[in-house]
């Protein structure tokens, strides 16, 4: 695709620069750096997402199965905490 681009002055050196190093041409250089700065840095790779887990001991005495039915059981008990001794 042909199109025409203004490029800062700081921005054409740098591209200048970059076809001196790799003795490359004006084009070449130009979309080696539109595809790095639309994609990021290469030199910085992605790292994996790991979620860290912890113990939270031997017994399990919540079964997050049951929450539903757990949640409605407190539901109706008298909160006996919340009301202030008279």
């Amino acid at each position: 695709m042909r199109t025409t681009v203004t490029l800062d002055p700081d921005v054409e050196r740098l591209i200048r620069d970059a076809m001196r190093e790799r003795s490359i041409s004006f084009k070449q250089a130009l979309n080696e750096a539109a595809r790095l700065g639309l994609r990021g840095t290469a030199s910085k790779p992605s790292r994996k997402f790991t979620q860290k887990t912890f113990r939270m001991g031997q017994t399990q005495e919540f079964r997050c199965d049951k929450a539903l039915a757990t949640a409605d059981a407190l539901e109706d008990e008298e909160p006996t905490s919340l009301n202030p001794p008279q």
